[in-house]
């Protein structure tokens, strides 16, 4: 869920990262995308998007990197296209072809979530495009409506255009059943120096095996309190061609496996790992080892209720 404050002619969206606690990879379609069962959560760390109105049919991105975060790899620094590569431009230009409008936009975006991490940055930055074209330029499409054109630009983009913060995501993910997470959970998240592209993570990996009510399983569990069985019931079928392709993933898994966290594995297609923690201290202390040890983002978060 995005959420904005207007004034004329201007739209401030912020837009959250998820976590995955769930991604079974069901079948391979024709199409070459992959059918998918996701328990996706949305916590909170945001990148912040401004948009403007703009006369002409123009959409100009500048991206600013916000230091809190991206400190730690100033070495590394990660390069965030503004161009017509960029995910928030080609929504626009897809909301432009799709409805024929001709109006522009200006978007100035501050990013904080980290990219190549498995954490839906881009596709949480996607969505507040839509959102916020569509209010700016007074098209009046539904949520559904812009679900619709949002799945044909990436599989995560449609769970940030709903109403909950938490829901379980089929088909390429455009298939959304929001469920109800009432607990606080507390995460420490770990986006190591090196990142990985989700489309290399895809091609490596295989149809998974898994209980066919696993993930409803864990939505009753976290609903209920009953976190003694989470490390049972999480999965990421992408964490092994992940692992295969990044050895700082298997440091990660290593280092959280000697923690007493409730469970922890890698967001989406990586590389970023997170532990699910007994409380907010618990998190705090984790997340103060590893940045003594770990080179990149290490951030505690909790999800959105």
């Amino acid at each position: 869920m995005l959420f904005a404050y207007s004034h004329p002619g201007t739209l401030t969206v912020h837009a959250p990262a998820k976590l995955n606690l769930f991604l079974s990879i069901d079948d391979k379609r024709s199409d070459g995308f992959h059918e998918i069962t996701s328990l996706m959560l949305s916590v909170g760390i945001y990148d912040t998007l401004v948009f403007t109105e703009e006369p002409s049919a123009e959409v100009e991105l500048r991206v600013t990197e916000a230091n809190s975060l991206l400190t730690p790899l100033k070495q590394n620094r990660q390069r965030i296209p503004a161009g017509e590569e960029n995910l928030v431009v080609r929504a626009i230009r897809l909301l432009q072809e799709q409805t024929g409008s001709h109006q522009g936009i200006r978007i100035e975006l501050i990013k904080r979530i980290p990219a190549e991490a498995g954490l839906g940055g881009g596709s949480s930055d996607a969505a507040a495009a839509l959102f916020a074209a569509n209010k700016l330029w007074r098209l009046g499409l539904s949520l559904s409506e812009l679900c619709e054109i949002a799945a044909k630009l990436g599989s995560d983009i449609p769970f940030f255009l709903t109403a909950s913060h938490s829901a379980i995501c089929r088909g390429r993910g455009e298939i959304i059943e929001p469920v109800s997470v009432p607990q606080c959970l507390h995460f420490v998240v770990v986006r190591p120096e090196t990142g990985l592209s989700t489309a290399d993570v895809y091609r490596h990996c295989r149809v998974g095996r898994h209980a066919k009510n696993q993930v409803e399983q864990l939505v009753s569990n976290l609903a209920s309190g009953q976190f003694h069985s989470l490390s049972r019931l999480m999965l990421n079928d992408l964490q092994a061609p992940a692992e295969k392709l990044n050895s700082d993933i298997l440091k990660l898994k290593d280092y959280f496996s000697k923690q007493s966290v409730l469970g922890h594995m890698m967001s989406g297609s990586g590389t970023a790992y997170f532990g699910v923690c007994q409380n907010r201290a618990q998190a705090s202390q984790i997340a103060a080892r590893l940045r003594s040890t770990v080179k990149g983002h290490v951030f505690v978060v909790q999800n959105r209720l």
